[in-house]
C-alpha cells in the first residue's frame, strides 16, 4: 500500500495529505488482505473517506492486483468482486 501512496504522490498528484489521514497507513495492514469477509468489509468502509481512494483503485486495476482491498473494492485474481465468500462449501439447507 505504501508503494501506491508514493506513486500517487510522487506521480504529481497535488494533494497535501498526511499519512495519518490514510486508513491503510494507520489501521492494521492485515485487515486489507484478510481471508475473513467481515474484515474485508471493514477495510472497504475505512477506504470510504480516503482522499486517495480513486487513485488507489485506478492503480490497482492497472496492476491487476491479485487480492486484497484497494480503493474501497475487494480484488480477487485481479478483478473486482462485490463480496468475499467465507471459506468452505455453502450450506445445502438454509440455516433456521
Amino acid at each position: 500500500m505504501t508503494e501506491v501512496l508514493e506513486s500517487c504522490i510522487g506521480g504529481g498528484l497535488a494533494l497535501d495529505i498526511a499519512k495519518t489521514e490514510l486508513p491503510c497507513q494507520f489501521a492494521d495492514a492485515d485487515l486489507w488482505f484478510s481471508e475473513n469477509p467481515g474484515d474485508l468489509e471493514q477495510a472497504k468502509a475505512l477506504c470510504g473517506d480516503c482522499p486517495l481512494r480513486r487513485e488507489c483503485l485506478t492503480e490497482a486495476l492497472d496492476r491487476r492486483e491479485p487480492w486484497g482491498v484497494w480503493g474501497g473494492e475487494i480484488f480477487d485474481q485481479g478483478v473486482v468482486i462485490a463480496r468475499k465468500r467465507p471459506r468452505g462449501r455453502p450450506r445445502k439447507n438454509q440455516a433456521a
